[in-house]
């Protein structure tokens, strides 16, 4: 090494200056350290790329809701102009009445090819839908109808993702009328999630919004995602669970084995009706699955890794699920998501970890909360006692 080697290459230097001048701007930014040839550092600049494509894609995406807040449950609603400010996406309502006119555009030919040609050849099939004549069939049959309405709604809105609501679904005498949808669409919401389009349900836009960053940062790695919810815990010593599921709409992307297509009644709602959906249980492995909440007077982030494990059959549960231990334990995952004001939805993946969620609070300027196998319950509550103080006074700084 000499005068001259040593003066042109002076990241030691620069790097100090620009991050001394990034830090008196207060610029939340991601910092990389290592030689750029290094597997390790082209990996971590990697998961910052993809951070990076998932807030591009989220700066001009449009959520459509179909139905408001189910029940005006809190964790589901929040700041719809606060949102879009912060976060870049933007949330519309739309009536059904619009819908229904997508809706009767609907060819049956093409239904009925979207039923035989692909539902049929991609799924197991349960014996009482083959018959063209029984009820089981017409179900799915107005299932795939409502999935290609929903379809052309996306499209002609340019829109990335929808919610819906189990009590808002159009005309209350569809059975008389034949006009509109007779069920739930649970079964278009799974299939168009695992096409990458954001789903909230129940009206939860947040979620519909964040599944379809999760599933865009996802892209190309493996394993899978999913908008979830905490159903039921399974208490069980060390092995306690919590059985995540929903009422239909789960990816069966995340599926240990062939989805299988089945209808059975749905006692919630508007529509009491037997209704379409696939069914599965969720293979095992590690992943993260993160929420995003609204503080008031901020946006939290909060992200639990977690571990998948083997579910017993559930014979009597005809929906999708997944079973899942919280890290570090039970107690102190379920404890520090309580603490931080967690949601009962949130949108899963097998292949994102706790570094892209930070990368990704840094680049929106939220809070960011991380449940981990390193987290302690009194610090973490501790932190979030100090994090109020700074989202209070940080704003001088800005």
């Amino acid at each position: 090494i000499d005068m001259d080697f040593m003066n042109l290459n002076q990241s030691a230097h620069g790097d100090r200056e620009f991050a001394h001048i990034l830090t008196r701007l207060r610029k939340p930014r991601k910092t990389v350290i290592g030689y750029w040839k290094d597997e390790k550092t082209q990996e971590r600049i990697a998961v910052w790329e993809r951070v990076c494509a998932g807030w591009a894609d989220s700066q001009d995406m449009l959520i459509l809701r179909f139905g408001d807040q189910m029940n005006n449950v809190a964790v589901t609603d929040g700041d719809k102009v606060a949102a879009e400010q912060v976060l870049g996406y933007h949330v519309d309502y739309m009536p059904f009445s619009e819908v229904m006119t997508f809706f009767n555009e609907v060819k049956d030919a093409d239904v009925t090819a979207l039923v035989k040609d692909v539902y049929f050849k991609e799924y197991q099939v349960a014996e009482d839908i083959k018959d063209e004549n029984s009820e089981a069939y017409r179900k799915v049959w107005n299932a795939a109808k409502a999935e290609l309405t929903l379809r052309a709604v996306m499209a002609a809105k340019g829109a990335k993702g929808f919610t819906t609501n189990f009590d808002d679904l159009g005309d209350v005498n569809v059975e008389e009328t034949g006009k509109g949808f007779d069920q739930i669409p649970g079964l278009a919401s799974q299939r168009m999630m695992s096409d990458g389009f954001g789903f909230g349900a129940e009206g939860d836009w947040k979620s519909a919004a964040l599944y379809r960053t999760v599933w865009f940062m996802s892209q190309g790695l493996d394993g899978g995602t999913s908008f979830l919810e905490d159903y039921t815990l399974n208490f069980d010593g060390d092995n306690t669970s919590i059985l995540e599921s929903h009422m239909l709409e789960i990816n069966p992307d995340i599926a240990e084995e062939k989805p299988r297509l089945e209808v059975h009644f749905l006692g919630i709602g508007v529509r009491k009706t037997p209704t379409a959906r696939l069914v599965f249980t969720a293979k095992q492995g590690h992943g993260t699955t993160a929420t995003i909440v609204d503080m008031g007077n901020r946006f939290r982030l909060i992200a639990n890794d977690v571990n998948l494990i083997k579910s017993k059959p559930l014979p009597k549960l005809p929906v999708a699920s997944a079973l899942w231990i919280p890290e570090p334990t039970f107690e102190v995952g379920v404890g520090c998501w309580l603490n931080a004001g967690g949601t009962h939805h949130s949108c899963f993946s097998f292949g994102l970890t706790d570094e892209y969620w930070r990368d990704y609070a840094e680049i929106a300027d939220i809070e960011c909360c991380i449940i981990n196998k390193d987290t302690d319950i009194e610090h973490f509550r501790q932190d979030l006692r100090m994090n109020e103080v700074y989202y209070m006074l940080n704003k001088a700084l800005r």
